[in-house]
């Protein structure tokens, strides 16, 4: 693989883990105004699809799949709408920091499927990289040591890291010549009807968004932690693959410290440092390990 194309696979993989770690900033600001679970969802849905839509309609680009292609988007959109209802699901359990957390059990879980069911050798800089980097992230909780674990929490956040993952190898695992841009819209739209239909399922009627703030909390979430790095996860995993691409995930719990301190003034202890250096070298060691 040509050197250009690691680095845009590295860059598209760090800036997809940046932008999803954004989840809980609109999202805890809609739960606050009393907008159920579904409705957020079904928001930040549908505005990325109208995003993708207005891209794709300025580039000229078909949104024309062939029925087996909408089979397999059917699965990967649903996969990640399970894995965004259940992460969403957690935050009623538990504090969003600790779901973010738990989150990133998710590169264990890519690593594991890629290994049992595609015979992929999990390399020692990738085996050190993990360790290091869920080093990292133990080090960034610093929740109270009284509280105890939500088990429905802790539950539905290991569903969201399990579906998560194979999305991520089930991306990896389909070669095609399809845009980036057209893959990841088509995702989207399966994703949302699997949105509708759990907002049915459990009686959590969509309603329309109370104020413009909220509007544009929707805004917020259909862009960064859905647009944006779905699309450039999408082109991390093709160029650099699923493991990798998951590893660089570990820079998620880094932003969600970074929001905390520049968003709402928290301090910034040794512990926490010293977490974000680890996290940083596991991302440098996977970049190492990659060079030939």
């Amino acid at each position: 693989m040509a050197l250009g194309n690691k680095v845009k696979g590295f860059a598209a993989a760090v800036l997809a883990a940046v932008f999803y770690g954004t989840n809980p900033l609109g999202t805890l600001a809609l739960y606050a105004d009393g907008v159920n679970s579904g409705t957020v969802l079904f928001y930040r849905y549908a505005l990325a699809v109208a995003m993708f839509a207005i891209l794709m309609l300025a580039k000229g680009e078909s949104i024309r799949i062939r029925p087996g292609h909408a089979i397999r988007f059917a699965m990967l959109g649903t996969f990640f709408a399970v894995s965004s209802i259940t992460l969403y699901m957690s935050f009623l359990y538990m504090d969003a920091g600790i779901a973010s957390t738990l989150l990133f059990v998710y590169p264990v879980m890519t690593a594991v499927l890629m290994a049992a069911f595609f015979h992929e050798h999990v390399k020692w800089g990738d085996a050190l990289a993990i360790g290091l980097a869920l080093g990292g992230v133990a080090l960034l909780y610093h929740g109270d040591g009284g509280v105890r674990l939500s088990m429905a929490g802790f539950s539905l956040v290991m569903i969201s890291s399990l579906t998560y993952a194979i999305y991520i190898v089930s991306v990896n695992q389909w070669k095609t010549s399809m845009s980036p841009l057209k893959f990841t819209f088509w995702i989207l739209v399966f994703g949302l009807l699997a949105i509708m239909v759990y907002s049915a399922v459990t009686g959590e009627r969509i309603t329309l968004l109370p104020s413009w703030r909220a509007w544009l909390c929707a805004g917020q979430l259909a862009l960064f932690p859905t647009v944006l790095s779905l699309y450039l996860m999408t082109i991390g995993i093709k160029l650099i693959g699923s493991t990798p691409s998951a590893i660089m995930g570990a820079l998620e719990p880094v932003t969600a410290v970074i929001i905390g301190v520049w968003v709402f003034g928290e301090a910034v202890s040794l512990r926490m440092a010293a977490g974000i250096l680890l996290i940083l070298g596991a991302v440098t060691l996977i970049v190492l390990s990659k060079k030939k």
